[in-house]
């Protein structure tokens, strides 16, 4: 990973723009939209950064760069002009100062990136190559436009609305990410279309819309990643604790919840050992298991078994 992936609250903290043409525009545009107080320097504007500069939406020095306009208090400063030496001049200056530079389409000279962004609302998703595959970004966040749902600002308002109610219904975190997790899983709220839809189904579901109580998954894996089904996916992301043992791809293991306890085993014994503390504490447990491996005799009828089937 070339780049570690962070969301920056910018909200009037000031930025520094150099350059005013067509790219300045773009960059402008996205740092107002974070809040940020943007100055941008340059001897000409496009006719859009006139605007904002007239509507009071950034400032504007109107003036060739110069190492002295560059303060030490700009926590981000942006090099969008189509001269290359004046761009790494700006980055120069940027790096004396200890602050974090971008020269637009120019990666060695980036101490940050822009990935590509798909915004509903409070949701934002951020897509990157690291700067090597634009187009193939740019396919990947069309694809993933056509099958989120459109009410995500919506459901994600809905539930910043309800931050405290349902403190005092489900007391404890373990219950509320359950319930979320049921919720957001609901087709009425996927196909909700206004507040008053979302909060029926908040109340339906905090009756007996979910379920408090633990489980076991056990899931087969093999050499392909990509045969993992949709149903396995989604438990693994629900799972609380993971168990998988040495030979498991790590590319599985890496499907599981972030914030899961994940625990490798080498004999049953372990296995039988975590399993059972984890069944005792009521987690929602994940088994990763090989094909064909006999750690599958601790099954119970409770228990849901996800089978990959021969992998080639």
């Amino acid at each position: 990973m070339q780049y570690f992936p962070l969301f920056v609250n910018l909200n009037h903290k000031p930025v520094l723009v150099v350059g005013g043409g067509e790219v300045a525009s773009r960059k402008v545009d996205s740092l107002i939209r974070a809040g940020a107080s943007v100055t941008i320097v340059s001897p000409q504007v496009e006719d859009y950064l006139a605007k904002l500069i007239d509507d009071g939406e950034c400032q504007w020095i109107q003036t060739f760069y110069s190492q002295d306009l560059l303060q030490q208090d700009y926590v981000q400063v942006w090099a969008t002009t189509d001269n290359p030496s004046l761009n790494h001049q700006v980055h120069h200056d940027a790096k004396e100062k200890g602050i974090l530079v971008n020269v637009v389409d120019d990666l060695p000279y980036c101490d940050f990136i822009t990935p590509s962004m798909i915004n509903r609302g409070r949701i934002q998703i951020a897509i990157s190559s690291g700067g090597a595959a634009p187009v193939l970004i740019r396919n990947i966040r069309e694809k993933l436009e056509s099958v989120l749902s459109h009410n995500l600002a919506l459901q994600a308002d809905f539930a910043a609305s309800k931050r405290s109610d349902i403190k005092v219904k489900l007391p404890t975190v373990e219950e509320r990410r359950k319930f979320w997790e049921v919720f957001f899983a609901r087709q009425d709220v996927d196909k909700a279309s206004s507040h008053a839809d979302l909060e029926k189904a908040y109340n339906d579901a905090i009756v007996h819309g979910f379920s408090r109580k633990g489980a076991v998954t056990w899931v087969e894996y093999g050499e392909d990643v990509e045969l993992l089904t949709l149903k396995a996916l989604r438990l693994m992301q629900q799972a609380e604790l993971v168990l998988f043992d040495t030979q498991c791809p790590f590319a599985f293991v890496d499907l599981i919840r972030r914030d899961a306890e994940r625990i490798e085993f080498s004999t049953q014994a372990d296995l039988s050992h975590a399993l059972e503390k984890g069944k005792q504490e009521d987690l929602r447990i994940v088994v990763l298991f090989a094909p064909n491996s006999t750690n599958v005799t601790f099954l119970q009828d409770q228990e849901t078994l996800i089978s990959l089937g021969n992998q080639k």
